[in-house]
């Protein structure tokens, strides 16, 4: 079972005047029986707060996978990306790639995603879109194909080509 962390960042929904639709869309397709969510907030966009709860979800609650949802367009105030890297250890650039490919089969406007994907402790943390339509595309892409990265992350299997949770050779 991995522990998860989902970061909503709008000024509008930390400030209640907007409803969080992305936040409660990614919880309901992590699968129940893979993925336990430990933590949901909704926070402005400000890198300081963002960075710190990036640093509580990985550092004091252990989580192993965190995702975040908005602050990644190009907005001034969208600034999401940059405080994920603050606080990385490892940057995961593939994955971020990927979703970025995989969204502009879909839509070419996702060239202006800048989300990042990075590694700190034994946290993956992946910053998605905010929209619900964009984060649920996402989602529907991410889900069975970030588990094999977990395990290694998570030290469940030390062979990336001989992973035996996910049976891939």
């Amino acid at each position: 079972m991995y522990t998860v962390g989902i970061i909503t960042i709008s000024d509008k929904g930390a400030a209640g005047r907007r409803e969080d639709k992305s936040g409660p869309k990614i919880r309901q397709m992590l699968p129940k029986d893979e993925y336990e969510v430990v933590s949901y907030k909704i926070i402005p966009d400000e890198r300081k707060q963002i960075a710190d709860e990036l640093v509580r979800l990985s550092d004091d609650m252990k989580c192993n996978l965190v995702l975040t949802t908005g602050g990644t367009g190009f907005s001034p105030r969208d600034i999401t990306p940059e405080a994920t890297m603050d606080v990385a250890q490892r940057n995961a650039p593939g994955i971020a790639e990927a979703l970025r490919a995989y969204s502009m089969s879909l839509t070419p406007r996702a060239m202006l995603g800048r989300g990042v994907c990075v590694i700190r402790k034994n946290t993956l943390i992946v910053n998605l879109p905010g929209s619900v339509k964009a984060v649920s595309e996402s989602m529907d892409f991410l889900m069975g194909n970030i588990e094999h990265g977990l395990d290694i992350l998570l030290q469940y299997d030390s062979e990336c080509g001989r992973c035996t949770r996910c049976g891939l050779e």
